[in-house]
């Protein structure tokens, strides 16, 4: 039988994927939103999860499109209709799966935009002289550093175990998107930069341990409630070092970091498998793109500086 209310549908769902399928907290995050968007667009029309056809999902997905939403957000809310209908017919909440046979608008394919090496320079030595203290300058030096040097996703890097970067590591293990392990090499500088931010950190936690303080179990603590550094503190924090490096702030953010290590990498002859590997994407047609940025940047140099197409 059925759940009767559309949190109680939402809810088992969102329990079964975190138990299930280990999907991470932004993920189940961002399926509660879309769904209690669905189900507030069931509850005005008088419909519920429960009876709701195929006619009644397309007709959702054209009021968000008359509310204009883009494509990216209207797909992904399509897809997470279609994962709760699914996940219905095989629990035997419903005889049929109303969302299978609907086609979503499909994403947009826009090529991800990147930083060049001396605007990632720049931020870099930016990084290490920003901070109220020389404990807070080794930290950012470091966070900049380590994410350039392996294009970790924000969050696989505010929640680093310290366990991961003792002993100078050449490698650090990363916990990915489904809790999916891979290994990603570390450079000099980031090494070096490791190696400076774990004595200040460890000597902060020696003096907040005789002050009856637990230590943390992360490379990159705070008092807060998740124990570690945020994702919005983060983005914040880059925004600041953007502004102190000279560079648009609006064209800094953890995630352009990401895709300016991948660009420069294949820029500079990286295979894209190994690519592939090192930002932990299941689908190398994901990787894929950034030979397309790639593209756009080789056709620009050839039309900025080939002597014939200088001619009028």
């Amino acid at each position: 039988m059925s759940p009767r209310d559309a949190d109680t549908w939402i809810s088992t769902f969102l329990e079964a994927q975190a138990a299930e399928l280990d999907a991470s907290r932004n993920t189940l995050l961002a399926y509660g939103r879309d769904l209690k968007d669905f189900a507030g667009f069931l509850d005005r029309t008088g419909e519920d999860m429960s009876r709701a056809d195929r006619a009644v999902i397309e007709a959702y997905l054209v009021d968000c499109e008359a509310q204009g939403l883009a494509v990216s957000t209207r797909a992904r809310r399509l897809s997470a209709i279609k994962q709760l209908y699914r996940f219905a017919f095989e629990e035997g909440w419903r005889t049929e799966n109303p969302s299978l046979r609907i086609t979503g608008p499909g994403k947009a394919r826009r090529l991800p935009k990147t930083l060049s090496e001396k605007e990632v320079e720049r931020l870099i030595t930016a990084a290490r002289a920003h901070g109220r203290s020389e404990a807070d300058r080794l930290r950012n030096a470091c966070l900049m550093e380590v994410l350039y040097a392996t294009g970790m996703r924000v969050s696989e890097l505010v929640t680093l175990p310290v366990a991961a970067a003792r002993g100078d590591p050449r490698m650090l293990l990363v916990m990915g998107k489904g809790g999916k392990e891979r290994m990603v090499p570390l450079s000099a500088p980031a090494r070096r930069a490791l190696t400076d931010w774990l004595a200040a950190r460890d000597a902060a936690e020696d003096d907040a341990r005789t002050k009856g303080i637990k230590p943390s179990r992360f490379l990159f603590p705070s008092s807060g409630k998740d124990g570690h550094l945020t994702r919005h503190r983060f983005h914040g924090l880059i925004k600041e070092i953007a502004v102190a490096a000279g560079v648009s702030p609006d064209a800094v953010t953890p995630h352009r970091l990401r895709h300016a290590f991948a660009t420069h990498l294949l820029a500079h002859g990286a295979d894209l498998r190994a690519i592939q590997t090192l930002l932990g994407h299941a689908d190398v047609s994901t990787t894929e793109i950034y030979t397309h940025v790639l593209d756009e940047r080789l056709k620009e140099l050839v039309l900025s500086h080939h002597p014939l197409a200088k001619r009028p």
